[in-house]
């Protein structure tokens, strides 16, 4: 079974409704990058008359996660994963329509590949930048994520 966009906004439904109804979507997942995507709106707003910040962590950080479970998925592999640090930076207010980006894709291959062979718990650290509509940098996440191979 392959992620898909509609399988991970689906699985948001059911098990992250927080997210889902907040409006954070998948949109795009390769072996490279995963796109996320959350729109402003009433139900995500803050008061200062924006996206309100958990929101964009969340989709920040789906676009991460979905990566790594992508990556986990294919290797055929029964690994444990754990987000174990995060930050987060916000340069503009959100407004519209808000694109999360990781393109961590071979590092996570290459994380998950030392993991198999050592059989030891790895750490990676994955950067996501948030875009607006215009093209414009809003924010900037990373997420430090531990795996670990299964006995």
């Amino acid at each position: 079974m392959t992620l898909s966009p509609r399988k991970i906004n689906l699985f948001l439904l059911a098990k992250l409704p927080s997210a889902f109804i907040s409006g954070v979507r998948l949109k795009s997942i390769t072996d490279a990058k995963c796109v996320t995507t959350a729109k402003y709106k009433w139900i995500n707003q803050n008061p200062f008359g924006s996206m309100y910040f958990a929101v964009q962590a969340m989709a920040s950080e789906l676009a991460t996660g979905a990566l790594v479970l992508k990556k986990i998925q294919e290797s055929g592999n029964k690994v444990s994963m754990l987000v174990t640090h995060n930050t987060g930076s916000y340069f503009k207010k959100v407004k519209g329509r808000v694109h999360f980006t990781c393109n961590d894709g071979v590092f996570i291959s290459e994380t998950l590949q030392k993991a198999f062979e050592t059989k030891e718990g790895q750490k990676m650290t994955l950067a996501v930048t948030a875009t607006d509509e215009a093209g414009d940098e809003v924010a900037k996440f990373t997420y430090e994520w531990s795996v670990k191979v299964k006995n």
